[in-house]
């Protein structure tokens, strides 16, 4: 039977299994692969996963009307539809209100279930109390046209407790995995929204897929254990072990990963002392594979040719724990700014002369700036 969640806060019960509807599988022009995609919406929905979080931007507006469509086929009342408004592309009020209405259009649903500000940090959190959005949601909320509100967070553990406590949120969804417990809200994050008593839905529990394959000398501990399990399954069950944590969502992409979860959150069984000593020894081997020590002090910064020297070490550093290029591409191809890269670098030795870890900066910025780019080939 499909492990279920009672929020208590909010009087419902879900599927402890969500269904992220970011990575559907793609057709070779890029479009969604509807038929294969509703194959493995069946198979969640048979199986008793009741919670589909979708968002405006996935997979450039087509999961919205593709999720719409198909619950179309399926009782309202046997699900628990979420989305979310892109705070990142509003600029004023009134952006917010046709986007809402688009949103409405893609899914015709009378109402959404959970309705989230999406993806929030310190800026857009500032933006939606300037531009009203949150008093906008408010009013949706009693008007009936979504049910519950809440919040996605990627930032810092003290801009996630400014939001948190900023008002009394239904929910709030944070990435969290058993590898960045110190990362972003973690732990600390964790035990805040339990203590405030608002319900947490965690996305990227295994890391956009980094934390699903490792070579065997990394997972022994795993296999040691149970040789049958996936590798995902441990990360899912870390995470579905916290109580507080009322939906796990997972960016499902095949048959075969659907097929996967489902059977870990049936019959759910969070891990036990001798399998969370087993996630501590694998976190440790994961990072033990860093190409270098930075610790992300930021004693070296600012560096005077405007490099940002934690930022490129981190991304060189998760690439050699995770070696997961796709998670990797969009960061180092187009999120991080070309004035920002390690090729910036004038050899100064500014950084070295004070760095705590005594790094070799200088060789590490050339060394990561061709390995990195080597990858995608760029020269």
């Amino acid at each position: 039977m499909m492990e279920k969640r009672k929020w208590a806060k909010l009087g419902i019960e879900t599927s402890l299994l969500g269904f992220g509807c970011m990575r559907f599988p793609k057709l070779e022009n890029g479009l969604i692969d509807e038929e294969q995609a509703t194959q493995m919406l069946e198979m969640a929905y048979e199986a008793g996963v009741n919670y589909y979080d979708t968002a405006y931007m996935y997979h450039d507006g087509a999961s919205e009307s593709f999720l719409g469509r198909w619950l179309d086929t399926k009782p309202r009342d046997s699900y628990f539809l979420t989305t979310k408004l892109p705070v990142m592309m509003i600029q004023s009020l009134e952006d917010a209100k046709r986007i809402y209405q688009e949103q409405k259009q893609r899914l015709h649903k009378d109402y959404f279930d959970f309705y989230l500000l999406h993806s929030l940090n310190k800026e857009t959190f500032e933006r939606a109390k300037k531009l009203g959005l949150i008093e906008f949601c408010e009013g949706l909320l009693q008007k009936g046209e979504i049910r519950h509100f809440g919040f996605s967070f990627h930032d810092d553990y003290e801009v996630f407790e400014e939001i948190l406590r900023y008002r009394d949120w239904d929910m709030c969804q944070i990435q969290y995995n058993y590898t960045d417990r110190e990362i972003q809200a973690g732990d600390r994050g964790y035990a805040l929204a339990e203590g405030l008593g608002i319900p947490m839905v965690v996305m990227e529990p295994v890391k956009g897929g980094s934390l699903a394959q490792f070579p065997d000398e990394v997972v022994e501990p795993f296999t040691a254990i149970d040789a049958k399990a996936s590798i995902a399954s441990w990360a899912y069950r870390w995470v579905g072990g916290h109580k507080n944590v009322h939906v796990v969502l997972s960016g499902m992409s095949s048959i075969e990963q659907a097929r996967d979860n489902i059977a870990t959150f049936t019959q759910f069984r969070a891990l036990d002392e001798r399998e969370e000593k087993a996630v501590e020894e694998v976190t440790q081997r994961i990072r033990a594979r860093v190409n270098n020590g930075c610790t992300g002090c930021r004693y070296c910064m600012p560096c005077p040719a405007g490099v940002n020297i934690p930022r490129n070490f981190q991304l060189w550093n998760d690439y050699a724990m995770y070696r997961h290029p796709d998670s990797l591409e969009f960061a180092w191809t187009k999120d991080m700014p070309e004035s920002e890269k390690a090729k910036n670098c004038i050899k100064c030795g500014k950084c070295e002369r004070i760095c705590p870890q005594k790094l070799h900066i200088r060789d590490n910025l050339a060394t990561l700036q061709r390995e990195l780019d080597g990858l995608f080939g760029i020269e």
